[in-house]
């Protein structure tokens, strides 16, 4: 590693300060295994710093400035070991152990800086390809934790995440219209009204996060349960969207306590299900593999 003048130490300071307030990580680190709870906040608190610049930069192009330096500062880490920022100290370590992939992180960041200069997505196709780089990232990012790299894993992994993806944005259409911008498809509106290209979205996120069931059984106890609360966490999400008849531009809609311990409750339930034997695992990825998945 190269010299910093920011010790492991203190870097890893700086990443639990960053995600301390990040609802999502709290919960799911709590169940992951005491091994890897350090990387996981270190992977969690580069996403926090990456969206922190994009949304907190007040002006965009204070934003892509920021970005694009950012986007130097991990490339230097990754092919010249070269780091100075805490975040990116403390994630060397992370990044060699699990060998780690530098696109993920790239493409995190190149979705930041799509944000400062497009504000609507014409169709599914335009919104996919920026959903590929702004959630389905995350998700690769945990698999490799966890020394996950089935193909087959990996794509249905980008399903779920863009499947809560864009349950967060059927959500938070009144926030996104405060800021000036709309995830719903330009054409679903044209066609069917704002209610309708949410509803619309929410079909598609439903679709997506149907995936996560065949994740789950590839995956080991642990992640099984963080990966059943993204998909029932979506799901409540969508849930609650469809309780308001879809009319979220002028109110967010919101999970209530009561969901939320049932969400614990299924999640947990998921955990302590047996995997499947290893002919089932087999008939599951052949299924998908054929398109009968």
């Amino acid at each position: 590693m190269a010299r910093t003048g920011t010790s492991l130490d203190a870097a890893d300071a700086y990443c639990r300060e960053l995600v301390r307030h990040y609802e999502n990580f709290t919960v799911a680190s709590r169940l992951s295994p005491q091994s890897l709870r350090r990387d996981l906040t270190r992977v969690y608190a580069f996403c926090r710093y990456t969206d922190d610049l994009g949304d907190e930069s007040g002006d965009r192009a204070v934003a892509t400035r920021r970005l694009r330096r950012w986007r130097d500062e991990v490339r230097e880490s990754f092919e010249h070991d070269e780091r100075t920022h805490p975040v990116l100290v403390a994630l060397a370590d992370t990044v060699d152990r699990h060998a780690m992939e530098e696109q993920p992180f790239l493409d995190l960041i190149d979705a930041n800086v799509q944000d400062q200069r497009v504000d609507r997505y014409e169709d599914w196709t335009e919104l996919h390809a920026y959903c590929t780089r702004s959630a389905a990232p995350v998700g690769r990012m945990v698999l490799r934790l966890f020394d996950i790299d089935m193909p087959v894993a990996t794509s249905l992994s980008d399903d779920v995440c863009i499947g809560l993806q864009l349950a967060n944005f059927a959500q938070d259409v009144s926030v996104d219209t405060r800021l000036g911008r709309t995830y719903l498809l330009q054409r679903d509106i044209r066609e069917h009204g704002v209610d309708g290209a949410t509803r619309l979205l929410c079909d598609r996120a439903r679709t997506l996060l149907a995936s996560g069931r065949e994740l789950e059984r590839l995956a080991p106890p642990r992640l099984r349960v963080q990966l059943a609360l993204y998909r029932l966490g979506g799901e409540a999400i969508l849930d609650a969207v469809a309780a308001r008849g879809y009319r979220t531009s002028s109110r967010r809609p919101v999970v209530d306590g009561a969901a939320r311990v049932r969400i614990a409750g299924s999640a947990l339930a998921t955990g302590l299900r047996r995997r499947p034997a290893p002919q089932q695992t087999l008939g599951v990825v052949s299924r998908i593999g054929d398109g009968r998945g």
